[in-house]
């Protein structure tokens, strides 16, 4: 696999052992980078190690998200092939702009799939033209990788069409290390045999090795030293570790880094009554790092979180764990996530509770935190983090497995168990998960007796939540999926065509069977994309040419393990209808295919479970609304719902009798809002909305 990567931190040597580590897989990657760059507030000029193919640029701009590259480089870069280009900055960015840019002109890579990264864990509107240039970005992208949670959540919610993956920063154990295990050996491989404690170190001693590690620390001495590494300033919490460090004499501080609180603190912590204790460092050159963290019993990372910022990740507590350095955070942003389980999380902010913590870490805690940390920095290492950027390329190119692939049937019921049975008596010696929004006792003994697992949401979230809720609990992890109505009906056989139909190509991510009715008559299973232009289409009675492409429909529906881990799950505001659209579609702008396949043959009844036609029609229409409103803009909807509403007031003229009736109730639908009609309808005491063509 060739990669093209980008990325301006990657200038700092360190930042570049995902790309070493990616080459040891067997990845052939090519790194532009920035020439120059001011990393953590030390400026850093790009030095290759021999063998690395990475190529310094020239910038233009010194801030993350305003700055370009020299683009003679890129273009050239761009003009080769490659598999993936994985973009190391983030949607909103100048620079990713610049990239897609020059990539939608060089024909050669401009259906390249594009990966993109983010850290930006605060839900931002940014203005005019950064929102436009991240719009585009995350429509551009078939993957991104982020590196905490919370920024995955919301490039999904932007607009991403696939599911985020939450990859960390990563750290080099062999360098990033306790000093008493040996640079070949992996930090965590040591833990049952802890060194033994050693006379505590002179400050000769320090300096002659740069630095001591935790584990010689003696802790029945009463001093704990305590580190802070980062920028000087507010939000960082150095002010709340000086009245951490006030309410307990038993604390000393090293505080290394630069920045506008600098030539404030030593006063602050003369008033304070603690300048004896505190030790100002300055700014640590990226090499003297480790020599650092190996002099202290405890790191703290104090954060306080403000409304234009959080932690993103946290890299520092990371390498002071992977050095065997307890380590104390506040809750801000991220680093719950990073240090929660491996060391203490306090909330930001509280002095009196970090001052206890970091006595607690420092001391008691001391062997405990050094186990836990090192084996949450083994997550986080180069060889970890590379592994799990394989296999973000391997899903972007649809790469398909050799390993034969079983199957899980999931059916999402609500009520009508004489009907559950029928579809399920075919498949039960299937793995299959039943999941009842009902809550029905009877469907709970059906499954019992058919042998099938039955899952109860304790509540009823629509179609897409229960389909979620099987997905997040696979009885066979890694297997196909089959979506199965329970007022449908498909033999094992059938099924098995299915998968072997899905098998046979690998941009397949989803296929369906034929369908009939019960009275044998044959129903339609592939549907194009609804759009405004299909709706007008359909409104001057023209639906017949539309083109383009195709998605089947949901009531049997085999989903590919392999699309259904780089799209995610369904998207839980469709609570009825047009869920298996939207997943389909997103599945589409990430390079999938769906089919039919008529060799397979398949039983529906067709809204079996629900007998009021009103509800059905307002629940259908609203679902359409969120799938326009989603991917087409508020614009984009407004025009569909105009031309719907203008064919139905047409066709209620035009047609007699019922209807004439059904065209005049669905125009009253559009004119009113179908998702407000919907909502209506949820209100089981309110009488009909459509009953006068007007809301109550």
């Amino acid at each position: 696999m060739r990669v093209l990567r980008v990325s301006h931190s990657a200038v700092v040597d360190e930042w570049r052992g995902r790309e070493r580590a990616l080459t040891d897989l067997g990845v052939d990657v090519s790194l532009l980078s920035a020439r120059r760059w001011n990393a953590g507030g030390v400026p850093v000029t790009l030095e290759a190690r021999p063998h690395e193919r990475v190529v310094g640029l020239r910038t233009i701009g010194t801030h993350p998200a305003l700055f370009v590259y020299d683009p003679r480089p890129i273009w050239r870069a761009l003009g080769r092939d490659w598999d993936v280009i994985d973009l190391h900055e983030e949607p909103f960015a100048l620079a990713t702009a610049e990239v897609l840019l020059l990539r939608a002109l060089r024909r050669r890579s401009r259906r390249t799939p594009v990966v993109l990264y983010t850290a930006q864990n605060l839900r931002k509107r940014y203005p005019v033209p950064f929102r436009w240039l991240e719009r585009w970005a995350l429509r551009s992208a078939s993957g991104v990788s982020a590196c905490n949670a919370e920024a995955a959540r919301i490039v999904e919610h932007k607009g991403f069409a696939g599911r985020a993956r939450v990859i960390p920063l990563g750290v080099d154990e062999q360098r990033f290390r306790p000093a008493d295990v040996p640079a070949s050996q992996s930090p965590a491989e040591g833990l049952d045999t802890p060194a033994s404690p050693a006379p505590r170190p002179t400050d000769a001693d320090l300096a002659a090795r740069g630095g001591a590690p935790a584990p010689y620390r003696d802790h029945a001495t009463t001093e704990i030293t305590v580190g802070f590494l980062g920028r000087l300033v507010p939000e960082k919490g150095v002010l709340v570790l000086l009245d951490a460090a006030a309410r307990d004499p038993r604390l000393r501080l090293r505080i290394a880094g630069s920045g506008p609180l600098a030539p404030e603190l030593a006063p602050l912590a003369t008033a304070r009554g603690i300048s004896d204790r505190v030790e100002f460092i300055g700014p640590v050159d990226p090499d003297d790092v480790v020599g650092f963290y190996r002099t202290l019993d405890v790191l703290a990372v104090p954060s306080l979180p403000t409304p234009s910022w959080t932690e993103q990740f946290g890299r520092v507590a990371v390498e002071a764990m992977s050095c065997g350095v307890p380590v104390v955070s506040s809750d801000a942003g991220a680093l719950p996530d990073v240090v929660g389980g491996a060391g203490v999380v306090v909330p930001a902010g509280d002095d009196a509770a970090l001052s206890a913590a970091l006595v607690d870490a420092g001391a008691a805690r001391a062997d405990e935190l050094r186990t836990t940390g090192l084996a949450r920095a083994g997550e986080c290492t180069w060889d970890a983090v590379a592994r799990d950027y394989l296999d973000l390329y391997r899903s972007v190119v649809h790469e398909a497995s050799d390993r034969p692939r079983e199957l899980e049937v999931i059916v999402v019921a609500y009520g009508a168990p004489t009907m559950l049975r029928r579809a399920l008596e075919p498949v039960a010696h299937l793995p299959v998960t039943v999941v009842d929004n009902s809550s029905m006792p009877e469907i709970a003994a059906l499954c019992a007796e058919l042998g099938v697992r039955y899952l109860d949401p304790r509540r009823n979230g629509g179609f897409a939540a229960g389909v979620n809720v099987a997905v997040a609990d696979r009885l066979v992890p890694g297997a196909d999926v089959l979506l199965l109505n329970p007022d449908a009906v498909i033999s094992a056989d059938d099924v098995a065509v299915l998968q072997r139909a899905i098998r046979a190509r690998p941009d397949l991510a989803s296929v369906g069977p034929a369908q009939v009715d019960e009275e044998g008559a044959a129903a339609r299973v592939e549907w194009t994309f609804p759009s405004p232009a299909a709706a007008w289409l359909e409104a001057v009675g023209l639906g017949r040419l539309q083109g383009g492409a195709r998605f089947v429909i949901g009531s049997v529906l085999l989903l590919r393990a392999e699309s259904l881990d780089q799209v995610g799950g369904f998207d839980e505001r469709f609570f009825l209808y047009a869920e298996e659209t939207d997943w389909a579609y997103r599945a589409h702008r990430l390079g999938w295919r769906h089919a039919a396949v008529p060799e397979a043959r398949a039983l529906h009844v067709g809204a079996a479970t629900s007998s009021d036609s009103s509800r059905r029609e307002a629940h259908f229409r609203a679902s359409q609304e969120r799938y326009l409103r989603k991917h087409h803009g508020a614009l984009g909807w407004q025009s569909a719902r105009l031309a719907q509403w203008l064919g139905s007031m047409v066709r209620s003229v035009v047609l007699p009798g019922e209807r004439g009736r059904a065209a005049r109730k669905r125009a009253a639908l559009y004119r009113l809002g179908p998702v407000r009609v919907e909502a209506r309808y949820l209100e089981p005491e309110l009488p009909d909305p459509l009953a006068n063509g007007r809301l109550a």
